[in-house]
């Protein structure tokens, strides 16, 4: 087996695990193909957020195999850990490895590890499509014969008795894309427990990396080049309570800040309880943490949000975002919405429309229920009707544009920070601002540099604007 191609579905965690299993595969001497149909392996590393996310999937197994149908299919991620049955039934699939088991990824198929070898809490199920189901069997590792074909190996585990955390940044720079500014997943797992989630079941328990291991991963990669960071995590806010002794997630912000010399540091999705004073003030004084915040909201409706098992109040949440806006009046200051919850109403919606409107959002994403096997959710009675579902979500995605759009006007004549992405057309450069808008600047610029642009005006969903200076290195302290 000498090449590999890795495509990767859904969040930013699952877009670092896919960074981690492609430095393994390389360190054991495979080549990163350019497509999958050029490659003899191609992983995919899956989500299962949502239906749609399954359905992705299962066509892109189904594309690959017509496209390539000698290479091998691996399967790995959330949707291997919660249906791996379901996948090792698609022709094609070679092998189905859970999330307790993607850290041996790269072991497995290079033959450098074997089963029995595997950590302790591990089984190994042996696929039979016997009367249409599958039968787990410990201790076996061997692929079966049905109707001529051979059923893919599966390594499905305990996911609650994992205990690794697989990441990796990028740290090659790649001048054909925007890979500028990696993800740094910082933490796994989530220990909560919110009715619609499948994400506990098939990530497990929430677990943190050292400070020491971040601060070096993020100091390789300003050794790199890198002048941007994202930190990621499942549930990034709980980052340092499962450590001995527990830490705090502004902690671990501030020791980077102290111990790199990374010129920006922007945190992705944060729960609102976890947005603490502390953290407000540190992000809000400190010129290297990008001016973002992303608060998931996911109903404005109190009965709604207690029924999803979430840990706040309608109050509690509009009291923080507007704390943060109050101390950062140009953050972009983002949140996930979900609409059609099992026993969602017309009042409990216009609540979420109402609490949306007056808080002052930049952007939203803004999901449909999708209910997930296993969830208490799933089995809760008075489903909304998919067309009311559809409905809600397009009121929502308007009033999210309308709030984008008036964020974007109100920076036009302002000069804003940025870092350019790619040449995007013969003469101009796609950049994101240091608060979270995507901008077209005039000419072509060298990709990961920060700059400083006149913005003239707005194109839809994209800020225009002109070069002024390039900004010098970013001070190393706050």
């Amino acid at each position: 087996m000498s090449s590999f191609y890795v495509e990767n579905f859904g969040c930013r965690a699952t877009q670092a695990d896919g960074a981690a299993i492609e430095r393994r595969l390389i360190e054991h001497g495979l080549s990163r193909a350019s497509d999958a149909e050029q490659a003899v392996l191609v992983v995919l590393n899956t989500c299962t957020v949502t239906a749609s996310a399954d359905q992705d999937v299962r066509n892109s197994i189904r594309r690959i195999h017509r496209q390539n149908p000698q290479c091998q299919i691996l399967v790995t991620g959330c949707y291997a850990q919660r249906a791996p049955e379901e996948i090792a039934a698609i022709p094609g699939v070679t092998w189905v490895v859970g999330n307790s088991h993607k850290h041996q990824l790269a072991d497995l198929v290079c033959g450098t590890v074997e089963p029995n070898s595997l950590e302790p809490n591990s089984f190994v199920s042996l696929a039979s499509l016997r009367s249409g189901r599958v039968i787990a069997e410990s201790d076996e590792f061997a692929k079966v014969t049905h109707a001529g074909r051979q059923l893919p190996q599966i390594l499905v585990g305990d996911i609650f008795a994992h205990t690794q955390l697989l990441a990796a940044p990028v740290f090659d720079a790649d001048t054909e894309s925007e890979r500028t500014r990696p993800n740094l997943k910082v933490q796994d797992g989530c220990n909560n427990r919110c009715s619609f989630c499948i994400i506990p079941s098939v990530r497990g328990r929430s677990r943190s990396l050292r400070i020491a291991d971040v601060v070096g991963q993020v100091q390789g990669l300003v050794s790199s080049g890198y002048r941007e960071v994202v930190l990621s995590g499942i549930n990034l806010g709980r980052w340092g309570r499962d450590l001995d002794p527990p830490s705090k997630f502004a902690n671990l912000v501030r020791s980077i800040l102290e111990h790199t010399d990374i010129e920006k540091l922007r945190i992705s999705s944060v729960e609102p309880m976890d947005w603490t004073d502390e953290l407000i003030a540190l992000v809000a004084g400190c010129s290297r943490i990008a001016k973002h915040a992303h608060v998931p909201l996911q109903s404005g409706s109190d009965r709604v949000l207690r029924m999803m098992h979430r840990k706040y109040r309608p109050w509690h949440y509009a009291e923080k975002i507007r704390k943060i806006r109050s101390v950062m009046p140009s953050a972009a200051i983002g949140a996930d919405v979900m609409v059609g919850f099992p026993g969602e109403t017309d009042v409990d919606f216009e609540q979420t429309r109402s609490l949306i409107d007056e808080l002052p959002f930049t952007y939203l994403h803004v999901f449909t229920f999708s209910a997930r096997p296993g969830t208490p959710a799933a089995a809760m009675p008075s489903q909304v009707r998919a067309p009311i579902a559809r409905e809600r979500n397009r009121i929502l995605r308007e009033l999210a544009a309308e709030k984008r759009s008036a964020f974007q006007i109100s920076f036009v004549g302002k000069r804003l920070s940025a870092i350019t992405l790619k040449v995007s057309a013969a003469e101009s450069t796609s950049a994101l601002t240091d608060n979270y808008l995507k901008l077209t600047l005039a000419g072509r610029h060298q990709a990961n540099q920060w700059l400083q642009a006149q913005i003239d005006g707005v194109s839809g969903d994209c800020l225009l604007g002109q070069v002024g200076v390039s900004s010098p290195m970013l001070a190393t302290s706050c």
